[in-house]
């Protein structure tokens, strides 16, 4: 059996100032993250939020199919208890908080 190739996290919110929210920079909580010095290692790392739309679309193997993601990249850290700041291509839509995001294992910086 094959390990996954990312990790889990849970899109909490937007970044947020006293009184507006920039909806360009998401906050993602990561799963087993829970210090400010063990997010060091998703810095840079991709993000994917994966979701199907109503429509087909061709995906790159010629097969049509109703997937769609939207890539995003860890940037810095936020706070002192594992939360990170994430800019995605497109603004997440605000359905998705509290939803899934995958945070692949990759670029590597090793």
């Amino acid at each position: 059996m094959f390990g996954r190739l990312w990790s889990k996290a849970i899109f909490t919110s937007y970044k947020q100032g006293l009184w507006n929210q920039m909806e360009h920079t998401a906050l993602l909580k990561i799963e087993g993250v829970y210090a400010r010095d063990e997010t060091e290692f998703y810095l840079g790392k991709r993000c994917a939020n994966m979701y199907k739309a109503n429509n087909n679309t061709v995906t790159p193997d010629g097969k049509a199919n109703k997937a769609r993601v939207i890539w995003g990249k860890v940037t810095r850290v936020h706070g002192n208890s594992g939360m990170v700041h994430t800019k995605f291509q497109s603004n997440l839509p605000v359905k998705v908080i509290g939803h899934r995001i995958h945070v692949m294992l990759y670029p590597s910086r090793i």
